[in-house]
């Protein structure tokens, strides 16, 4: 019995011991696992240097040629084209004879104002005469006081009305001129709705003229820069680009379309070649102002969090690390910003895999 009992208590120590070797085996293995683990691999992203550089700030719209000015050209008396001196597309002078109207009753009417004047001095000049007669008579006491100032009050309405007349005069040399249609300005004239012949009235358009030398550039840019295109007014000429054509900035609307959010500004530009015709579209860009030794980086380096916005720079031991950043202008593809002085290197692609600290392998920007 005894010999039984001893047999039954070392099979259950045996029981005991290989159940606690099964029990420990995964514990330790698992152990040692967690101790032969690899640290986390490099993370492969792409970077860059930022670059120091003067950044002009520029506006961009899309802008319509336009004339500085328009004349539409009409006759100012009712008559009958003579002549027509122009031909339709021509660039013109200002001053330059574009119709001749039919002038026979305007030279008649000249005539005889001239004639009237005429007739007026010489009565003029015969009282003048007779008061001076008159007056040498006075002193010798030869006639009455009351006669000289009777032929004096004569000699004074004459000259009043040839002062009238002479003007009269003035008048239908005036009229007369009208018949002779000029260029107001030097341009091009559109087409020509008259003929020789034809009857003209005051209302009749008879040509348009154009002035395309200096020519506009009409854009409008939204209100949020207005504060800095005035400023920029302010402080002297502001240059603005047309195609390849250079300008100045001639014009800002008093107020703010509450429409569109925009205003209106013009641009001046030489134009002698007539390379810039009205009612093209053009991009027009404006320089307000000029980032002196601006650090500019690709936009794509740049995260926005609700904090602001920040890009990873990369440390010597190729660690990174979250800078601010603040996005002083964007242009295509990369933007000027503040915070950074320009020698770092800086996570453009795979920084969505990037947290501070975390390590990276060398990649090419």
């Amino acid at each position: 019995m005894k010999k039984e009992y001893a047999i039954a208590m070392l099979c259950g120590a045996v029981a005991v011991a290989c159940a606690a070797r099964v029990w420990s085996t995964p514990a330790r293995a698992a152990s040692a696992t967690a101790t032969a683990s690899p640290s986390p691999p490099d993370i492969v992203v792409n970077t860059v240097t930022p670059v120091v550089r003067d950044v002009p700030v520029v506006l961009r719209a899309t802008g319509t040629v336009t004339p500085t000015s328009v004349v539409d050209v009409h006759a100012q008396t009712t008559s009958t084209v003579k002549q027509v001196h122009i031909r339709e597309g021509q660039f013109v002078k200002e001053g330059q004879l574009l119709f001749s109207l039919d002038d026979r009753a305007a030279r008649a009417n000249v005539e005889r104002a001239q004639a009237q004047v005429m007739r007026d001095e010489a009565a003029l000049a015969g009282l003048e005469q007779r008061y001076r007669r008159s007056a040498e008579l006075l002193e010798k006491q030869f006639i009455a006081v009351t006669a000289v100032d009777t032929l004096r009050s004569e000699v004074d309405a004459a000259r009043a009305l040839l002062r009238a007349d002479q003007a009269a005069l003035r008048a239908v040399r005036v009229d007369a001129g009208f018949n002779a249609i000029r260029a107001p300005m030097a341009g091009r004239v559109g087409a020509v709705n008259v003929y020789p012949g034809s009857l003209v009235q005051v209302s009749t358009l008879l040509v348009t003229v154009t002035r395309l030398d200096p020519i506009a550039v009409a854009f409008t840019l939204p209100e949020s820069h207005v504060g800095e295109l005035l400023a920029a007014h302010q402080r002297g000429a502001v240059a603005v680009e047309a195609g390849k054509r250079s300008g100045t900035l001639s014009f800002i609307d008093n107020s703010v379309d509450p429409v569109a959010g925009a205003i209106r500004v013009k641009a001046s530009f030489e134009n002698g070649d007539a390379a810039m015709w009205p009612g093209q579209y053009v991009d027009a860009r404006v320089t307000v102002r000029t980032l002196r030794g601006a650090v500019v980086i690709p936009q794509a380096a740049m995260i926005t969090s609700p904090a602001g916005s920040f890009v990873y720079v990369v440390g010597a031991d190729r660690t990174v690390k979250q800078v601010p950043v603040k996005r002083l202008h964007a242009f295509g593809s990369n933007a000027a910003v503040s915070g950074l002085a320009g020698s770092e290197t800086i996570v453009t692609e795979g920084k969505q895999n990037l947290k501070t600290g975390a390590r990276i392998k060398a990649g090419q920007g």
